[in-house]
């Protein structure tokens, strides 16, 4: 049996309107890559990114999802096993603001008790375009009692400290709460598969790495997932 070579694995999910950038501050925070246009996720992807906090090796799990509305039956499939979400709106972009309740409520409906939640203004490069102050966005942080920041994953300013905050948050509820249930949840996502060399429908499971042959870093797409 091959032991495991972190201390902790944490679910993290990533929820908002479409071209909000989701999948841009994924790729920025796992790789450090940015794509300058960007083809809009369908139905569910996902990166993973080994860290280290206080010493303890933390494997994320972060699952980027679409925001088409057509999508959300899947997105809340999800929800449950996510130890961390993080809400994402664009500052210049008052639509995807107002939005934000929305997807709040799907938290508050759909997730644990304990999750940690965070708000994240992306696209702070582009102050002359901004539709939204930060002063109001932090209110509304402020009155949920969630963090909030804003970044920017076209110049990365920024983007690791919510995922890095996240995290050490998750620990403290662990360690004050022991680590999540693995009760049976299994759902089948009918979403576009991934498929290999020989055509053979790649599936994963949130408890698990993807299989070779592709490696973390490079497991991007859409697949048909089992939620365990």
């Amino acid at each position: 049996m091959i032991s495991k070579r972190y201390d902790h694995l944490l679910r993290l999910l990533l929820v908002g309107e479409t071209g909000v950038g989701k999948t841009c501050i994924l790729c920025r925070f796992a790789s450090g890559d940015f794509v300058e246009s960007h083809i809009s996720t369908i139905g569910i992807d996902f990166k993973m990114k080994t860290i280290d906090i206080e010493g303890k090796t933390v494997k994320t799990q972060i699952w980027d999802t679409a925001g088409q509305e057509r999508f959300e039956a899947i997105t809340k499939q999800f929800y449950r096993r996510a130890q961390g979400i993080l809400l994402v709106f664009d500052i210049c972009s008052r639509k995807s603001y107002e939005a934000i309740p929305k997807w709040l409520d799907h938290v508050r409906q759909f997730c644990k008790e304990n999750v940690v939640i965070t708000l994240i203004g992306n696209k702070s490069d582009r102050i002359e375009q901004r539709q939204v102050p930060y002063v109001e966005a932090q209110m509304f942080a402020d009155e949920n009692s969630i963090n909030y920041f804003e970044v920017s994953a076209r110049n990365r300013n920024n983007v690791d400290k919510p995922f890095m905050d996240m995290c050490r948050d998750i620990l403290t509820v662990v360690e004050n709460e022991g680590e999540p249930d693995k009760e049976n949840t299994s759902v089948l996502i009918d979403t576009p598969a991934q498929t290999d060399a020989n055509n053979v429908s790649l599936s994963t499971s949130t408890n698990e790495e993807p299989a070779s042959p592709l490696s973390a870093n490079e497991n991007q797409g859409n697949w048909c997932c089992t939620i365990s």
